[in-house]
């Protein structure tokens, strides 16, 4: 019998599935406001969500290598966050600061 209710993670995990939008904007949110550590942290938490063994395969990394990656402490390569962003359907970009002076 289903349950009449989800809990606030479940939900959570169900829109970074279903919300692509939803999830970038999670991550870039971490990513302006957070450090390092919290923003490698939102990422396995998404990866965690997608199925971290289907996110590893997809990118063509090493299942234990990606969750000490996407530790506080991990160190991801720029080649393996991209394929790691592409195996949860996003991609990395670089927006111009709003106001900002060029040099």
């Amino acid at each position: 019998m289903d349950k009449p209710y989800v809990s606030h993670e479940e939900a959570t995990i169900r829109s970074f599935r279903n919300d692509p939008a939803f999830a970038a904007e999670y991550l870039n949110s971490v990513l302006e406001d957070g450090t390092r550590e919290e923003f490698l942290i939102a990422l396995r938490r998404l990866a965690e969500a997608h199925g971290m063994n289907e996110v590893a395969r997809a990118a063509h990394l090493n299942p234990k290598t990606l969750y000490r990656t996407l530790s506080a402490t991990g160190n991801p390569e720029l080649k393996s966050f991209a394929a790691l962003l592409d195996a949860m359907g996003m991609r990395l970009a670089v927006i111009p600061k709003q106001g900002q002076k060029q040099l």
